[in-house]
């Protein structure tokens, strides 16, 4: 049975150590401001920030939600950005992905002021994630090295593999763990010998949004194995991108729900102190 790694845990003693911060942060009069913005009425883009909100209001940070129709234009959703690069109340604008058809979201992304990117998505501080040169980390990656680095697993020397290269995730996740002196394989759906490939790795990461993608016979005896994705099985039950049976193999699991998850939000909620602190 692998060790299970609590994301509901971990993220709530980083939510505990932030709130102290927060409260000493607006005891000086710089209470951390984050603006989020939302497109539409996805439902499961609704939920997302109504948690974001309550994580926010936990720790002490003001957040701001700014609800646009879904047949807002280009030019008026840009021009809510600028308002908010702006505003010096404001330390971090999050503008809630996917957003309806007709917007470029890529152009948002840009709009948005580097030091107020506080998903880290801007060319920007891409590029000095690239460098090892950064303030902001995009939230998931961020809350899977916290995860490894809060259960004591080194990765310095061992082979990390990740499944998945969007530029969210698999991407960054790769560069975060090569910082750490890891040596890292990236594979995706033209990656031959999937299989030989995952078996080889210390520490696997599987961000592909498929259900129950890696299974027992992918996962080297004792590996650590984190799951990024969020699914939803034959049965409508919510899982992961990891097959619940390779608990049997691995050395540690995150579970899903209750992992990767949590972490996401705290990460958000670092990143918008840093930039109020900044």
């Amino acid at each position: 049975m692998a060790q299970k790694i609590d994301g509901k845990a971990i993220a709530a003693a980083v939510r505990a150590e932030l709130k102290e911060q927060v409260a000493a942060m607006t005891a000086a009069g710089n209470t951390p401001g984050l603006a989020v913005i939302l497109v539409g009425d996805d439902p499961a883009s609704r939920v997302y920030v109504s948690n974001k909100e309550k994580a926010c209001a936990d720790v002490g940070i003001r957040s701001e939600e700014f609800t646009l129709p879904a047949d807002t234009t280009q030019e008026q959703l840009l021009e809510l950005v600028h308002t908010l690069n702006a505003r010096e109340d404001i330390h971090g604008i999050l503008c809630q992905l996917p957003l309806p058809k007709h917007l470029d979201d890529k152009a948002v992304i840009a709009a948005i002021a580097p030091e107020k990117d506080v998903d880290a998505f801007h060319a920007a501080n891409v590029g000095h994630i690239m460098i090892g040169d950064y303030t902001f980390l995009p939230c998931t990656p961020a809350g899977v090295m916290e995860l490894l680095h809060r259960s004591n697993i080194d990765v310095a020397g061992k082979h990390c593999v990740v499944i998945g290269r969007s530029n969210i995730v698999g991407k960054p996740m790769a560069m975060l763990l090569l910082h750490e002196n890891a040596t890292v394989t990236i594979c995706h759906s033209r990656t031959q010998n999937l299989k030989e490939v995952c078996r080889g790795a210390d520490v696997l990461v599987a961000a592909v949004g498929r259900a129950k993608f890696v299974t027992p016979d992918m996962v080297k005896p004792g590996a650590a194995v984190i799951d990024v994705g969020i699914n939803r099985d034959e049965n409508g039950k919510l899982c992961g991108d990891v097959d619940p049976a390779v608990d049997e193999v691995a050395g540690w699991l995150t579970p899903v729900p209750g992992g990767v998850g949590p972490m996401t939000i705290a990460m958000l909620l670092k990143n918008t102190v840093t930039a109020a602190q900044k």
